[in-house]
């Protein structure tokens, strides 16, 4: 039995109906665009190594926006620091929304997730800079590519696989894939920021803080949010500081009990439009030639850190900190099943593919090199994820079964009465 000082109570325990439920809509959402995803980069990749391949990157290099504003910026430039801006203010909603009103309030349940998204962050970049420190031709500078966890990527794989994943695993890769998301973002406005421009960065403030005033009274109108929004991005790009931080920034004045209604109107357009336009975008890397150095260390610790990396580090970080709590797994669960997740975690693909670009320059030798080592060790982790989880798909099977049964009939399952 656990300590009862211990502040990890059941690790992977459900929680409460309404949570589950909620984030039983928002998996939805992110499945279907994780689909579209795929699509995306496969049809950038396709398009990318065939024939008209020149088609494709003629179509990237498209400049549009007002060159005085320095926003003369190419499409593939709009989907990263346009687009992709969209994503992070989702993601920025869903992690204040699940540490203010959402079960990790409770430090005992945020306390796994986090520590596994830090674990599953630092180990893939070791993995990377060892792989990379060891060579005469290596490129340390790419240490942050492995770091993220895509979800909407992640749950188009469970959604191929058709795996009855339990809601306490389905939300335990939710949680640890936002957090690593913020972390992530932390680590673009920290480490690949541009020189800091002060007065860009402080009239910025103005247009968020009307943004947070008309938040926090509950005027969602479009038509006087959106301006404030573009106007505060428009000047954080210009500030130097990476365009998709404004994004995270405005997503914190919401308060939670209007989040929702942003969250129904943007995670589609998130999910189904700005995700798969980056990915368009981003994916076109080609892969034919000998010049590009597929074996290369580049590509090698990319794809070592997503499946290895993460995998030991998510992995081993839950063990490590369900040691140290004298804790138990919940109730029906095994270690397999964590190590299933942690492959699983391996899938990054939207903000590794940013990070590429901003680490080694978008287009470049080691951005290619990069990004075949992002779509490799992808694919890698899904299919040894699609293994482990698929041989367990019994056994959820019959745990999700339980959790749904409602004998009585009151719309509440049973299990969370």
């Amino acid at each position: 039995m656990p300590s009862r000082r211990s502040p990890l109570s059941r690790p992977f325990e459900r929680g409460t109906w309404a949570e589950v439920r909620r984030i039983a809509d928002v998996l939805r959402t992110e499945t279907i665009g994780g689909l579209l995803l795929l699509v995306a980069a496969a049809a950038a990749l396709g398009w990318a190594n065939s024939p008209w391949a020149g088609a494709y990157h003629a179509l990237s290099e498209v400049r549009l926006g007002p060159s005085a504003l320095h926003l003369d910026l190419t499409l593939s430039e709009w989907a990263a620091d346009g687009l992709l801006a969209v994503f992070f203010f989702v993601a920025g909603l869903e992690l204040k929304r699940e540490f203010v009103a959402g079960d990790l309030r409770d430090p005992r349940r945020a306390l796994l997730p986090v520590a596994a998204a830090v674990g599953g962050m630092v180990v893939p970049a070791l993995v990377y800079t060892a792989i990379n420190v060891t060579v005469p031709d290596g490129a340390p500078a790419g240490w942050a590519v492995p770091i993220a966890t895509d979800i909407a990527f992640a749950l188009a794989v469970l959604g191929v696989i058709n795996t009855h994943l339990p809601a306490s695993l389905r939300t335990f890769l939710l949680t640890l894939a936002v957090v690593d998301d913020l972390l992530a973002i932390v680590v673009i406005a920290v480490v690949f920021s541009a020189s800091l421009a002060w007065l860009p960065l402080v009239l910025a403030l103005l247009p968020l803080a009307g943004f947070a005033w008309l938040a926090q009274r509950g005027r969602t109108s479009p038509w006087l949010l959106v301006p404030l929004a573009v106007a505060t991005w428009a000047l954080v790009h210009a500030s130097g500081i990476h365009a998709t931080v404004a994004g995270v920034l405005l997503a914190f004045t919401v308060p939670t009990a209007t989040s929702g209604r942003f969250e129904h109107r943007l995670r589609p357009l998130s999910a189904g439009v700005a995700v798969p336009v980056f990915a368009f975008f981003a994916a076109g890397v080609t892969v034919t030639g000998s010049s590009l150095g597929l074996a290369g260390p580049i590509t090698v610790g990319v794809a070592a850190g997503l499946v290895l990396g993460k995998t030991v580090g998510v992995a081993g970080t839950t063990w490590l900190v369900v040691r140290l709590t004298r804790a138990r797994l919940a109730e029906g669960l095994a270690w397999l099943d964590v190590i299933g997740l942690a492959l699983l975690g391996g899938v990054g693909f939207t903000v590794s593919l940013l990070v590429s670009e901003l680490a080694f320059g978008a287009g470049s030798p080691g951005d290619s090199a990069a990004k075949v080592g992002i779509l490799g060790g992808s694919l890698v982790a899904a299919l040894l994820a699609a293994v482990v989880l698929r041989a367990r798909n019994r056994h959820y099977r019959r745990l999700t079964e339980e959790e749904e049964t409602d004998a009585d009939g009151d719309g509440v399952p049973d299990a969370y009465q």
